[in-house]
Formats: C-alpha cells, structure tokens, sequence
C-alpha cells in the first residue's frame, strides 16, 4: 500500500532502522535516532542498489516519488542512477571551480620543490597579471583566444620574458586541472605559436676589465640607495647571480672565516654552493651589517623588510648610471668569466665559482672538496686586481667603505 502523508508524520522509531514501503521502489528509511530519510531502491547488472533521495520533512512526499521517478527514467535508459548522479555532482563542482582555485591547488603544490626565486617569481605573474583578469571566471569556461588576449596585455609593456613565463605557466596549471578532473580540455596549448616575436639581443651585456674604473666611479657619483652601491659592488667581487645575492640571508655569511654558504633550494642548479669572500667583499658586508643586520635579510626591501631586494633595482641602477645596454647584474658574471679565462686560470675554477657544477655528481663533490681554496686564491687575486686597476686610473678602489 503506498504511503501517506499521516502515516510518515506517525512513523515512530524502534530500536533498529525499518522501512516503509511506497511504491516503484520508493521507501521511507526510519532510524533509531527518529531520522526519516527517503531511499529508491532499484537493481542494476544484477545486482542491489540504493539511492538516498533526501530527508523528510525537508523533502516531502510528492517530491521524493519525483525524485523517484526521475532515477527511474535514468535507469530506464540504461544507466546507474547512483552514477548518473555522481557524474553530475562532478559536473557541478567543475563549473564552480574558479581559475584562481586552480592556479593556487596548482601552487600549492609545486612551490615547495621550486626555488625561492621561482616562487617569488610565480606567485607576482599570478597575482598581478593571470589571476586580476581570468581568476574568478570558471576554469572549464576559459577559452584560448582569451588565454592569448590575456598574454598580449603583458607583451604589449615589453615584458616579453614575464609572457613566455605566463605562457608556460598557465599550460601548467591546465594540465593540472586535466589530471583533476575538473576541465576537459587544455586551452593553454600552442600559445606559443602567436608569441610577439623576440627582437634580437644582447643577453646580459658588460663591460670590458679596463671600463671597471669608470664604472666603479660612476658607482660612486650617482645617487642611489646605500645597499644597491654595495649589492653592485659585491656582484662584481663575487660573480654570483643577483638573485641569489638579493635573496640571501646573514645565516648563511660566516664573515670570520670569509665564506658564503648558499643551500641547495636557493641555488638554479640545485646544489649547495661556497662562495670564498675577497677582504674586499668582507670589508663590504661588514658595513651592510650596519644598516641591515637587524634584519634576517642582508638586503632587505625598502617598503617591506621582509622581502627581499626588488629584481629591478640594480639592473635600475646601472642603467641611471649610463650603463643601460652596456651593464647588467647577471653580466658582471661574463666579466669575470671572460677576464679569467683570459688569464689562464683553470677553467673547472671558473665553472665552480659560477656554480655551473658537472652533470656527473661523484666528480661534481670531488671538485667541491678540492677546488675551494683555489677559487679563493683566485678571486682574492681578482679583488686586488680590480684595486690595483682602480689605483692606475687614480679611482676610488672597490674596497672603499660604504
């Protein structure tokens, strides 16, 4: 007999979960703890299924036979209703996911396996350029000329290395969202291929050995920020990359016994790299010490201590210097190295004060262990090189105190 209203409200609970029968598989579900719950109980490739429809007194009679016979038409066609209805919840949730919900799962994810520099690097792109214009829009609903719209914003104010970055970024996070499950389709592929073209170009540019003086001069001359003139003058004395300069802690400084230890996490190749410090370079981060060594950074950002050093402020520096296309933080590493070479020095010396390393690892720790004290003969001898050239051209020497 099919129920009624008056007998659902009467149903009492007992000690042990009953059901009350409806019709076409449509029962009633009463639990010990007085919960009525709605269930369509149907067989599907042999076997016994069940399907909760909702509780009363939320859903009422009439709704739940609706509900009933709507999973009934499902199975009718030959599907599983209990699947039928998850595919849709999975439906539903991708059209909820945002974008902005992806690209940080997504961040989240990879950031602890990137270098400090690639998530600093990441998190700017997405916060400033990806997430403003797409981020609150359904990641399944974005298309790709969208996507390519998006990246000419950026190629257009010259930025065209931050656009490859977005460009490979965002292929990313689709691919993440594929593996997910939440999108259907990689709209982020082939970006590439309407890419504003790269205009011919000098990679990282510098001076020749006998323009340091001039530099060095300008150095001094032109008005700017203490730590960027010593930051400037610590790349020229160690030939590390400005990123690993900018980012650099005073935990990893030992000025006592003049090395710079620099961990595997922050280093491109991710091995941990030495660094042996000129006196020259000691004598320069013992006066840092005086304006940042209350801070956990040795050059700290100007708005916000926490951070580090803006990526721009010593390639801005340069080039308020006159040295724009001339000069860039990373070239001071092309300087030493072509000047070095030059001279005749050990070519395996070179590459480990660089931090390029050897693809074969036991070599790559043997040269660790056996190269440091010449590299640090060989960059005090480029230290008082600098000084004596300085000296020639009756220059104020790179050692000067800040």
């Amino acid at each position: 007999m099919a129920l009624t209203d008056t007998a659902i409200r009467n149903a009492k609970p007992r000690d042990k979960l009953y059901r009350i029968a409806d019709a076409d598989g449509l029962c009633l579900e009463v639990t010990p703890a007085g919960s009525k719950l709605w269930r369509y109980r149907y067989r599907f490739d042999g076997k016994a299924k069940m399907l909760a429809l909702g509780a009363y007194p939320a859903v009422k009679l009439l709704e739940a036979r609706t509900r009933r016979d709507k999973a009934r038409e499902v199975l009718a066609h030959g599907s599983d209703p209990g699947e039928h209805r998850k595919a849709q919840q999975r439906a539903r949730i991708a059209e909820l996911a945002t974008f902005e919900a992806l690209a940080n799962e997504w961040y989240g994810y990879h950031a602890p396996r990137w270098a400090e520099s690639t998530r600093y690097k990441a998190r700017l792109y997405l916060d400033n350029d990806i997430l403003p214009i797409i981020g609150s829009r359904p990641a399944r609903e974005l298309t790709r000329p969208e996507l390519v719209m998006l990246v000419r914003k950026v190629e257009k104010r010259g930025a065209l290395n931050a656009a490859g970055k977005i460009r490979q970024w965002l292929h990313q996070i689709f691919r993440f969202g594929l593996a997910k499950g939440v999108i259907e389709a990689n709209p982020a592929t082939d970006l590439d291929v309407v890419a504003a073209p790269v205009t011919a170009a000098r990679h990282h540019p510098h001076i020749t050995f006998a323009e340091l003086p001039a530099l060095l001069e300008q150095l001094e001359a032109t008005s700017m920020h203490t730590l960027t003139r010593c930051a400037i003058r610590l790349l020229i004395l160690t030939a590390v990359r400005p990123g690993e300069l900018r980012q650099a802690p005073w935990s990893e400084f030992d000025l006592e016994n003049a090395t710079w230890t620099i961990p595997k996490e922050r280093m491109k190749a991710r091995r941990p790299h030495v660094v042996p410090l000129p006196t020259q370079a000691v004598a320069i981060l013992r006066d840092v010490q005086d304006i940042s060594g209350g801070y956990p950074l040795v050059f700290p950002g100007q708005q916000n201590p926490d951070r580090p050093m803006s990526e721009n402020t010593i390639n801005k520096a340069l080039s308020l210097m006159g040295y724009k296309g001339r000069q860039t933080g990373h070239g001071f590493r092309h300087l030493l190295s072509t000047e070095l070479n030059g001279r005749g020095y050990n070519r395996d010396w070179i590459e480990r004060q660089l931090a390029h390393g050897d693809n074969d690892e036991i070599r790559d720790t043997y040269n660790h262990a056996t190269y440091l004290e010449q590299r640090r003969e060989m960059m005090q001898a480029w230290a008082d090189s600098i000084d004596a050239l300085c000296a020639g051209a009756n220059v104020v020497s790179i050692k000067r105190k800040a």
